[in-house]
């Protein structure tokens, strides 16, 4: 398989999209497959997948502070979630060999450091650590130490934590490292996504920034995109399958739409850059000059009444009107004619 693309396109100037399938397998290995090859005929760059079991996560534990408190998942304990939710070890290799097949990179979320082993293996190209991770600093330093291109979504972090999360990375002798900024809400309101994050965080931490979106639609990540979010990655889910996270994810013919408006966003916000487009000298033309809008006889004053600024362009810029009011014709001028320095005296 080809290298991780994800730093090539990046100092291509592009916008890496990752299709993050997470639960939504619903628990069919060919539903699986299908969000790859969907995932990839949409535009994206990437899909990435989980990996972990319950048990790496967490314990089988009925206390209650196991159990989930509102939200999507209003009720079930994180062990019962966990189980129902995973992307069994077993089919790992198969959806990497699927990405390959579909031309586009495969990554996984590891969050212990026997899943990094496992994808080691596997031969990973990357690792993501997802938010509620972003404090877990043995695990960061251990898949840095790996030498790979590093993920990290921010959620619920402080900068003193995403700084840490960075040290980890770099006491690990890597520095391909980005961050990705994150609401950690299912799904994210807009009001609370603070995107202006992005251009401070990209001054604070001197890597390249990205954005986990949890929010409906695509307009999220096209904001991203336009204050700087290089990456973009976005839940995708295949129509009629369910799942612990299907009612916070986008279905396939969105998120194509979602991958070519985010390109077009980079596209609009380049610069800055002040030069003319071939189109823009183009309409130059139709800019405002200076133009005798009577006759003009020689040796006649150019006056107010004889001189305007008008469309088109073949004439003096009007900032000179001034300058011109009061000076005498050279030459007989006809009407319509644009005034240029070598009429007047």
């Amino acid at each position: 398989m080809n290298a991780f693309r994800l730093f090539e396109k990046i100092q291509q100037g592009g916008v890496y999209v990752i299709a993050e399938m997470s639960a939504n397998h619903g628990g069919s290995l060919a539903n699986a497959l299908a969000v790859v090859r969907q995932a990839a005929e949409a535009g994206a760059d990437c899909v990435k997948i989980q990996t972990y079991t319950a048990d790496t996560l967490t314990i089988d534990c009925d206390r209650e502070c196991f159990r989930i408190k509102g939200g999507l998942w209003d009720g079930y304990k994180l062990y019962d979630l966990y189980k129902e939710a995973g992307t069994p070890y077993e089919w790992h290799a198969r959806i990497r060999e699927e990405c390959e097949a579909c031309g586009v990179d495969f990554l996984s979320t590891p969050f212990d450091n026997g899943a990094v082993d496992f994808l080691e293996e596997l031969g990973a190209g990357a690792y993501k650590i997802a938010s509620f991770e972003l404090v877990d600093l043995p695990l960061i330093e251990y898949a840095a130490s790996k030498g790979k291109p590093m993920i990290i979504s921010t959620g619920m972090g402080s900068p003193e934590e995403i700084q840490d999360a960075v040290d980890a990375c770099k006491k690990a002798g890597n520095e391909q490292i980005v961050l990705l900024k994150c609401c950690s809400e299912y799904p994210a309101p807009w009001e609370d996504m603070h995107l202006g994050n992005i251009p401070d965080m990209k001054a604070r931490f001197g890597v390249p920034i990205g954005l986990s979106d949890h929010s409906e639609g695509s307009l999220g990540a096209v904001v991203g995109v336009s204050l700087g979010a290089c990456v973009v990655e976005k839940h995708v889910k295949l129509a009629g399958v369910e799942s612990a996270d299907s009612a916070f994810s986008m279905d396939m013919e969105s998120f194509a739409a979602m991958v070519r408006d985010v390109r077009n966003a980079k596209r609009i916000a380049q610069g800055p850059d002040y030069t003319l487009t071939k189109g823009e000298q183009a309409s130059t033309t139709f800019r405002r000059s200076l133009f005798a809008v009577k006759d003009i006889k020689a040796g006649e004053t150019f006056t107010a009444e004889n001189v305007r600024s008008i469309r088109p362009s073949n004439g003096l810029k009007p900032k000179y009107l001034k300058e011109l009011l009061g000076k005498t014709a050279k030459t007989d001028i006809p009407f319509g004619t644009p005034l240029t320095t070598d009429l007047f005296e």
